[in-house]
């Protein structure tokens, strides 16, 4: 679908190519040792190998790192969809005590000593000065072009509704095994695995929060820790499966290290609860 930006923050080259720097700048944590980048590998397709990341000062999360991409198309971040900009969701790990861990005024205050970022910002948004939404805006930028649109799914999904095929899609279609074919029949068959319910359409998600029965007793309230209505207790972000063999750990808390596992889970694993999802 289109992509809808918002009309403050416009894609621009200089703004997307600032955004690059600034993921990848150590200077935005406390003692210079942590960028957006140190928890959103881009070979884990921008998220994290481990269970839970660890801040400047060797404290650990509590969650799984999401991966980072289609992020233009989405409506709430976090897991407990707590911020619902990504502009706004950017804003938070800098002085969050468990991961960089400097408040912005001492961020900022390092960028504004380099005469090449006061360059770079100046000719991103037509004016001088370095503050934290302007960090934001930019960051937000380059996260909005990592898109993730390529694969033999969108080939099987594009083939499936008659949808045009490029030439090099066409190449592919001939290229995808029997298996994989039947595993999309399954994965999206109310008599199979019945997955696309919460993994539908181009983006592989939908726009909700879910308990998928990990637990029947929840160490995390996950969505009900912003709403505080108990009927959200343990329901978490859906997420898109797209690029799944390069982001395990899964689940929000990374329980699962494997496919298998997290198939194995939806097959004998289910824990009941008063949340569950239907």
């Amino acid at each position: 679908p289109q992509m809808e930006i918002p009309t403050d923050n416009p894609l621009t080259e200089e703004g997307i190519e600032l955004g690059r720097f600034l993921f990848y700048e150590k200077r935005l944590s406390g003692d210079n040792s942590m960028s957006c980048a140190s928890c959103h590998l881009i070979e884990n397709a921008f998220s994290e190998n481990q269970q839970f990341s660890i801040g400047i000062d060797g404290i650990a999360g509590n969650r799984n790192a999401m991966p980072l991409f289609n992020l233009g198309w989405e409506e709430f971040f976090f897991w407990d969809g707590r911020k619902n900009t990504l502009e706004n969701q950017i804003l938070e790990p800098v002085p969050n005590p468990i991961e960089m861990h400097q408040n912005w005024k001492q961020a900022t205050n390092k960028l504004n000593a380099d005469i090449v970022y006061r360059d770079r910002f100046e000719r991103a948004f037509g004016e001088e000065g370095i503050d934290s939404i302007k960090v934001s805006k930019a960051i937000a930028q380059f996260l909005r072009t990592i898109i993730s649109s390529s694969s033999k799914f969108d080939v099987m999904y594009k083939y499936e509704y008659n949808l045009p095929l490029t030439s090099p899609e066409s190449d592919i279609l001939q290229s995808i095994e029997v298996e994989e074919w039947a595993g999309y029949d399954l994965f999206k068959s109310l008599n199979g695995a019945d997955c696309f319910h919460c993994h539908n359409g181009p983006l592989m998600r939908v726009n909700k929060f879910s308990n998928n029965g990990l637990d029947d007793a929840f160490s995390d309230l996950g969505r009900a820790l912003v709403t505080n209505d108990p009927n959200d207790e343990g329901k978490f972000k859906v997420p898109s499966l797209r690029n799944i063999e390069l982001t395990a750990p899964y689940m929000h808390d990374g329980r699962f290290s494997t496919l298998e596992e997290v198939i194995e889970h939806y097959s004998s694993g289910i824990h009941a609860s008063s949340t569950i999802d239907p």
